[in-house]
């Protein structure tokens, strides 16, 4: 064999090498779908699926809309699809109109994963939720308590009218604001913002207006209870209307700090992200496997169990508030 010829040959050699080594990093990527992009909970959700995909050996992408709908994660899933990933975790902005397309994901082999805010069921094959809808519900009156007693006008600033994690935990709020104890406590209106900034602060202004004795906004959203905390500092509402609800601490201390924000909850969104990849890359590989009762591990989180809908509860949420906000801000 001539030098030349070996030379060719070893050249080809190289690049279906190089070609196999493209097809299996494909072969190992899975997306994770947030809600809207620029939400400060699924930047840190990201970093979480990182921390996994390093420790896993695997690709991931974060895909997600510039705004906080069901088209824009449709389009986003497509894209997905036409890029043949092997799994897609995604926080819905709709229940049921993401079905189709997930549908179509998973005919192709492709396994999905919602997280955070659930997928109907056909349109999925597991879903982890931070926490169970009932001990959220709870924790949102318990913290509105805590801040002004119980007694008053509260309100209650979503993010879309169709999220499915939200209306839950609306839902249970009012089973538990019927509670003895807390039947003191008004609900007297429940806006959305939309997961988009302005417009929940908006929102929360016009609570404020159309509420004059209103003493609490009630925020189970991120970008909602952040934003609903701006608008009470703003209209000097400060020690007269208390804004609670779910938060990241890293957006929140200056709120607490302000005493517009007397204590909120949320868990850990880096520990979400990191599960959800967990159990993605488990359903590729194998090694979990879906039936009530099933145990799939999460890593350094530990084991989750799915139930009869294949739904599986992460943690419950936990508490900030002055005594250590500040130092759950450094990390997200």
């Amino acid at each position: 064999m001539n030098l030349r010829r070996r030379t060719l040959m070893i050249a080809l050699a190289a690049g279906v090498a190089c070609l196999a080594a493209q097809a299996a990093r494909a072969a190992d990527k899975i997306a994770m779908v947030g809600k809207s992009s620029g939400n400060g909970f699924f930047i840190a959700a990201h970093q979480g699926a990182l921390e996994a995909a390093k420790a896993l050996g695997v690709d991931i992408v974060l895909a997600s809309p510039a705004k906080a709908t069901a088209e824009g994660q449709i389009e986003v899933i497509n894209t997905l699809i036409a890029q043949n990933v092997k799994a897609i975790m995604v926080s819905a902005n709709d229940p049921d109109a993401l079905v189709p397309v997930l549908k179509k994901a998973m005919a192709r082999g492709i396994k999905v994963v919602s997280f955070d805010s659930a997928v109907r069921k056909d349109g999925r094959l597991v879903h982890l939720a931070p926490s169970s809808n009932a001990l959220i519900g709870q924790k949102l009156v318990a913290l509105t308590a805590d801040a002004i007693g119980n007694s008053g006008e509260i309100a209650v600033l979503s993010a879309t009218a169709q999220a499915t994690n939200q209306n839950l935990w609306i839902a249970e709020m009012k089973k538990a604001l019927a509670q003895p104890g807390a039947q003191g406590l008004k609900l007297v209106g429940v806006v959305y913002g939309d997961d988009q900034t302005d417009k929940s602060y908006r929102e929360a202004q016009g609570l404020l207006k159309s509420h004059p004795k209103l003493k609490a906004i009630v925020a189970p959203t991120t970008v909602g209870v952040a934003a609903a905390a701006k608008a009470v500092q703003d209209e000097k509402k400060v020690g007269q209307v208390f804004v609670t609800g779910l938060g990241l601490p890293s957006e929140m201390a200056g709120h607490v700090r302000s005493g517009a924000v007397k204590s909120f909850a949320i868990w850990n969104p880096i520990d979400l992200g990191y599960a959800a990849v967990y159990i993605a890359h488990g359903l590729v590989t194998g090694k979990a496997t879906v039936g009530e009762g099933a145990r799939i591990g999460v890593g350094r989180v530990g084991t989750v169990t799915l139930d009869a809908n294949n739904e599986a509860v992460m943690a419950e949420p936990f508490t900030y508030d002055a005594g250590n906000v500040d130092k759950f801000a450094k990390f997200f």
